[in-house]
């Protein structure tokens, strides 16, 4: 199956400033890719290559099988920025009626995609009433006119409330089992960890890190916390038995170590029977990860 999207050591320079550095990925149907990095790391220029809003340098990019910016690249891309901006005269339902006469869809679906964004409620309010979440929404909206085959997504969840959020992501689950690719940049690591396929992490403009979290993990070999709750008055026997751990004034135990320790170390936690309540274990988070690979780029 030929994939969605394809890039191929794309290049961009803006002056002496090189925007993007030989940046290669490939994105397939149905599969949901975070795109990180710091402000500056080439996010949005690769976003505007991708929409064929401007042109680049070097390399190959494939939209849909098309070339970006080319008719039928456009009939099956849908955009959504970070800051939307419709006529506040107008309802959610005559907005949305506009964008599907201009799609040359039928107008009627304007209420059953306002539905499945949560604005039903609201679609004969004029627009100039919605909170930020409601007109990002509305954005969200008119990105599934015409049932595009690729979404690009610029920090789609800004002025969400977190129930807002869960719909939000519920909803790309949704598309992305009905076959559509999914590229979403975002400053909410959190929220993407456990909602997207793949990570990819741009820094000064190169791709320094790419796959899913659990290959990046193993990548990145960051020491693996694990949290230890004494049984009562068992505090002192645990302290001796691992004098390497750190105690904080929750009463818990910290200890660290190598994911390959990881196994070993918990053996020695259960071999301590009913000295323990109780074990968390907390892998390295997403945040962790960015942050190595992003350093490591800069070092």
């Amino acid at each position: 199956m030929t994939p969605t999207l394809t890039i191929s050591r794309l290049t961009k320079r803006f002056g002496d400033v090189e925007a993007l550095k030989a940046v290669s990925l490939t994105l397939e149907a149905g599969r949901r890719a975070a795109l990180l990095g710091h402000n500056g790391a080439g996010k949005s220029t690769m976003m505007k290559i991708i929409l064929g809003l401007i042109p680049y340098d070097g390399g190959e990019v494939s939209v849909c099988g098309s070339s970006p910016g080319s008719s039928s690249a456009r009939a099956a891309v849908a955009y959504l920025p970070e800051n939307v901006a419709f006529h506040p005269a107008l309802t959610g339902e005559e907005q949305l009626r506009y964008y599907l006469s201009l799609r040359g869809e039928s107008p009627r679906q304007a209420m059953e995609l306002l539905s499945r964004v949560g604005l039903a409620h609201a679609a004969r309010r004029r627009i100039g009433t919605y909170s930020k979440g409601m007109r990002q929404r509305v954005g969200l909206a008119q990105t599934l006119i015409g049932k595009p085959r690729l979404l690009v997504l610029d920090e789609p969840t800004s002025g969400l409330d977190p129930v807002s959020r869960r719909d939000f992501y519920d909803l790309l689950d949704g598309l992305a089992a009905e076959g559509t690719a999914i590229l979403l940049s975002s400053h909410a690591l959190t929220e993407v960890e456990a909602r997207t396929d793949r990570i990819l992490i741009l820094s000064g403009g190169a791709l320094v890190a790419e796959g899913m979290l659990a290959d990046l993990r193993a990548r990145a070999a960051l020491p693996v916390a694990l949290l230890v709750r004494p049984a009562p008055g068992r505090a002192p026997a645990l302290v001796s038995a691992f004098p390497e751990a750190s105690a904080g004034g929750d009463g818990l135990l910290r200890l660290s170590c190598a994911q390959a320790e990881k196994l070993p170390l918990l053996a020695r936690i259960s071999a301590l029977g009913g000295e323990v309540a109780d074990l968390d274990v907390i892998p390295p988070s997403l945040e962790d990860i960015y942050s190595h690979f992003s350093r490591r780029d800069g070092q």
